[in-house]
């Protein structure tokens, strides 16, 4: 009986401490709320609307060879979120050294992109070019680009274009560099 004692107060000490900890209930006090912070900043270039600029070509053919000149554009741009749709047409007054002659080349253009930043701009592009000097040539056009925003109303693109014969029998590869102001 002496064990059975000491055994007794052994376990009514153990269930009247485990009984406290199971009825205390774990109180929480907030001590702040979430609270949406303003966004301050730009929203980024504005990448609809009309625009209008100037380019430089360098244009290789098999039958023309290397021709530079200078251009003017203009096009309309729409914005789905970050997809990019727009036309654009150009035309091009191009010369060599002198083998060739000048000429003036142009082109209508549809183009489809992605916005993939606030100032940047992936596209494709394709379309109808013709050279305007003789021999007329015709070509599909088919390539793409990158336009950059520098300021709130300029950008600057560079852009490649393959022409596919249609009449004429010449390839020609166009790289363009330019700038657009936005309106």
């Amino acid at each position: 009986m002496l064990m059975s004692k000491p055994t007794a107060l052994a376990v009514f000490a153990s269930l009247s401490l485990a009984g406290g900890t199971m009825a205390a209930d774990l109180i929480t006090v907030p001590v702040s709320t979430q609270a949406e912070l303003p966004v301050a900043g730009d929203a980024g270039f504005d990448w609809d609307g009309f625009y209008a600029g100037v380019h430089g070509v360098a244009q290789n053919g098999a039958t023309s060879g290397t021709q530079y000149g200078l251009g003017v554009h203009a096009g309309v741009n729409a914005q789905f979120d970050f997809y990019l749709l727009g036309a654009e047409v150009a035309v091009s007054g191009l010369a060599d050294n002198g083998t060739v002659g000048e000429t003036s080349y142009g082109q209508i253009l549809g183009r489809a992109g992605l916005v993939v930043s606030d100032n940047v701009a992936l596209y494709a592009a394709g379309g109808y070019g013709i050279d305007l000097g003789v021999p007329a040539e015709e070509d599909a056009l088919l390539g793409g680009g990158v336009e950059l925003s520098v300021t709130d109303n300029v950008s600057v693109r560079a852009q490649y274009l393959h022409g596919f014969p249609l009449q004429g029998g010449n390839d020609k590869n166009q790289f363009t560099l330019g700038a657009s102001y936005h309106f």
